[in-house]
């Protein structure tokens, strides 16, 4: 059973209400709750939420009722994975044993169908304990992010042996895009957050991994999606 699950908190101290503001005419969370709802590889669908609008309206549209959040999952300090751990036990009472939970951040709208896929296809194929999505990082710790040494003066926050002169010189190195996550979920239930097991990475490109955390994100999504849409 492939369980899809999306997490969307009443509070919002960066965009008031962004989870269920209006995007191109629907509710933010629907961009997400809409490609599970629609994915034909996706038995149930949840909505982990502390707001009882966003619930009456996620059971409305056929999600499996879990009921609203703990006060204590609810919080600024709420760690995501003890959300997810929640929501999956919620689920397994209700539908019974899962065997992948697929995870959709609310506020990344500009994901495909495809990005879905992709990281579902790299989880069922490699079997790691977990996929997320990523994309190429544009500031790299070996070349270009700096931090103050014990006296204030700046130096790379990752130097290596031989000075790296062009980023072309550096490794490597990926932004955690809060996206899509694909997880095993005896995993989710034994481990103790993201990167504690064998998580391999979904590459994205950078215009799909947009999050909205702020009014200038949501004026900006908003401009992309509504480019998409016209094509």
């Amino acid at each position: 059973m492939i369980v899809g699950h999306v997490g969307a908190r009443m509070a919002s101290k960066g965009v008031t209400g962004k989870n269920f503001r209006d995007m191109l005419g629907k509710p933010l969370i629907d961009w997400s709750l809409d490609q599970l709802l629609a994915h034909p590889d996706v038995d149930h669908v949840v909505v982990s939420t502390d707001d009882p609008r966003i619930h009456r309206h996620a059971i409305a549209k056929g999600c499996l009722d879990i009921g609203l959040r703990p006060a204590e999952l609810a919080t600024d300090t709420a760690a995501k994975w003890e959300v997810w751990q929640h929501a999956l036990a919620k689920t397994v009472e209700l539908a019974g044993a899962a065997d992948v939970f697929i995870d959709l951040d609310c506020t990344s709208p500009l994901r495909s169908v495809e990005d879905i896929d992709g990281a579902l296809n790299t989880f069922l194929g490699d079997r790691p304990d977990m996929v997320m999505s990523c994309t190429e990082a544009r500031k790299n710790p070996y070349f270009n992010l700096v931090e103050p040494d014990q006296d204030g003066y700046l130096k790379v926050s990752k130097p290596l042996a031989d000075d790296v002169v062009a980023r072309q010189q550096a490794p490597v190195v990926w932004e955690h895009a809060a996206s899509t996550y694909v997880v095993d979920p005896r995993y989710l239930r034994d481990a103790n957050g993201l990167l504690h097991g064998r998580v391999l990475p979904y590459l994205m490109p950078p215009e799909r991994c947009l999050d909205i955390d702020t009014e200038l994100d949501f004026k900006l999504v908003e401009f992309l999606m509504k480019e998409r849409r016209h094509g």
